[in-house]
C-alpha cells in the first residue's frame, strides 16, 4: 500500500508511525519544510517542498493566520501534482492539519483515503483562553472574533479527513461534537523501556556539579520557559523551595523561545523577566543551586528525569506534554498543576500531587514534603510508571493502537492494509 505523510517538521508525531509501516513492506512518503533535498529515513522516502508566495499586504488581521495556512496549503497542494505527475497515488494519507497543508490534498487525490492529526479546536471561553488572569483578566469580544477565525483551519479540514487521531481525550473533547466521533484518542506513545528508571543513573549537570539518585534533585522541564507551561509559577515557587531544602539542587530545562501564548516584551524573554522578579529574594549562595541547562539531548533529558527525586509539571489547559508521560515512565514523583489535561495521568495522592496552578506557596511545600517522605515518592513514582506503561506504552499498547486506525482508514477504501 501506498502511504503518504504530510507533517511541516517531519516526523513530528509520526516518527514511531512512519518506519512500522515502511518496516511492514507499505512504500511510505514523506512531504515535509524540513529538508532541503530529498532524502531517505528509517524506510520513509522523504521528499522536500518549499513555499513561494508571500504574505499578503492587506489581509485583515483576524485572517492573518489563515491567510498563513492557505499559503502553505497552496504549497503542499503543488507538490503533491508535482508527485501525482511522477506516478505516486496514495491509498492513505496520513497529515498533521495544523499548519494548514492537508487542505487541498482532496482535490489532487479524490480516492484517498485522509487521516488527519488534530491538536486542539480553540475556544473563547474555556481552556487555556483567558486562563491566567495575570496576562489578560477577560476576553473581549473581538478576541472571541479572531478564536473562530483561527479554527477556520480546523473546520476547512473536517470535510478533508475520513479518520482523525488525538493524543488525549481533553484534546478530542475541545472539537465540536459532531465531528468527535470521527476522533480516536490514540497517544503517540512513551517508549518505557528507554524511559525507565535507573537507580545507577549520574548526570553532569556542570563541569563542576555532576548529581546521583543520592543527591536531592528537583527538576522542572519546558520546550521554551514561559507562562503557558507555567514557568512564573515554578520560579516564584524557588524562594521558599531554596529556603526549606538547603540542600536541594534545582535543574531547570528549556529554552528562551516562544512555544505557546504570547510573546514577552519586545527585546526580553520570559526566563529573565521572572529571574529578576525572584532574584532579590534568594540569596547568592542558595541562587548557585538554581542551573539553567538550556536545551539538551535527549540521552541527558532521560538521565535527569531519572535523577530526579521531584519533578515539577505545570500547564495551562493545553495540550499535554509528552515530558510529563517520560517522567513519569522514569518513576519520578510528581508534583503537578490541577488542570484538565493533568488530570488524565495524575490522580492526587495516587500517581502524583495536584497543586492549584497560580499558587507558588503550595507548590513549594508539596514538593519540601515529598522530599521528606521517601516512601511516598516511592510509592507514587512506582504508581506513575505502572500507569504509562498499562495505558501509554509505545510498542504494546499505543504503536498497534495506531496501526489498527490506519486499518480502519485503509479499509474504507478498496484495498485493505495487510496485517
Amino acid at each position: 500500500m501506498n502511504i503518504l505523510f504530510i507533517h511541516q517538521n517531519f516526523p513530528g508525531q509520526f516518527k514511531n508511525l512512519a518506519p512500522a509501516l515502511a518496516k511492514k513492506g507499505h512504500t511510505c512518503v514523506a512531504l515535509t519544510l524540513r529538508v532541503k533535498e530529498p532524502s531517505v529515513w528509517q524506510g520513509v522516502r522523504v521528499l522536500p517542498y518549499s513555499i513561494k508566495r508571500k504574505q499578503g499586504g492587506g489581509t485583515h488581521p483576524w485572517l492573518m493566520d489563515l491567510d498563513t495556512k492557505v499559503i502553505r496549503a497552496e504549497a503542499c497542494m503543488r507538490a503533491a501534482r508535482e508527485l501525482k505527475g511522477r506516478g505516486f497515488e496514495p491509498d492513505v494519507i496520513v497529515a498533521h492539519p495544523g499548519w494548514g497543508e492537508a487542505m487541498f490534498l482532496r482535490d489532487v487525490w479524490p480516492s484517498a483515503r485522509i487521516g488527519l492529526y488534530y491538536e486542539l479546536f480553540y475556544q473563547a471561553n474555556a481552556g487555556d483562553t483567558g486562563f491566567d488572569p495575570e496576562f489578560k483578566t477577560s476576553v473581549n469580544e473581538d478576541d472571541a472574533i479572531r478564536l473562530r477565525l483561527k479554527n477556520l483551519n480546523n473546520t476547512l479540514h473536517f470535510p478533508v479527513g475520513d479518520l482523525g487521531i488525538t493524543p488525549t481525550a481533553y484534546q478530542a473533547a475541545s472539537f465540536p461534537k459532531a465531528y468527535q466521533d470521527k476522533i480516536s484518542v490514540i497517544h503517540d506513545g512513551i517508549d518505557t523501556g528507554v524511559a525507565a528508571p535507573n537507580p545507577d543513573v549520574s548526570l553532569n549537570v556542570s563541569d563542576d556539579l555532576t548529581v546521583t539518585r543520592k543527591d536531592e534533585v528537583i527538576t522542572f522541564v519546558n520546550r521554551n520557559l514561559e507562562p503557558y507551561r507555567g514557568y512564573h509559577t515554578f520560579m516564584r515557587s524557588l524562594p521558599k523551595l531554596l529556603k526549606d531544602r538547603p540542600n536541594a539542587q534545582i535543574l531547570i530545562v528549556g529554552g528562551e523561545g516562544q512555544s505557546y501564548g504570547a510573546a514577552p516584551p519586545r527585546g526580553q524573554s520570559w526566563k529573565k523577566i521572572y529571574i529578576d522578579e525572584v532574584r532579590e529574594k534568594i540569596s547568592t549562595a542558595d541562587w548557585q543551586r538554581v542551573h539553567f541547562m538550556g536545551k539538551i539531548p535527549y540521552a541527558q533529558f532521560l538521565q535527569l528525569l531519572q535523577v530526579s527525586r521531584v519533578h515539577i509539571y505545570l500547564t495551562y489547559p493545553f495540550v499535554l506534554s509528552w515530558s510529563l508521560l517520560e517522567a513519569m515512565s522514569c518513576g519520578a514523583a510528581i508534583v503537578a498543576s490541577k488542570t484538565e489535561p493533568v488530570e488524565e495521568v495524575i490522580f492526587d495522592g495516587e500517581t502524583g500531587r495536584l497543586v492549584d496552578f497560580f499558587d507558588p506557596e503550595t507548590l513549594a511545600q508539596h514538593v519540601s514534603d515529598l522530599l521528606d517522605d521517601p516512601d511516598e515518592r516511592q510509592r507514587l513514582g512506582r504508581n506513575a510508571r505502572e500507569l504509562i506503561v498499562k495505558r501509554y506504552d509505545l510498542k504494546r499498547v499505543c504503536l498497534p493502537k495506531q496501526l489498527e486506525w490506519i486499518k480502519s482508514l485503509a479499509s474504507m477504501t478498496a484495498g485493505a492494509l495487510e496485517a
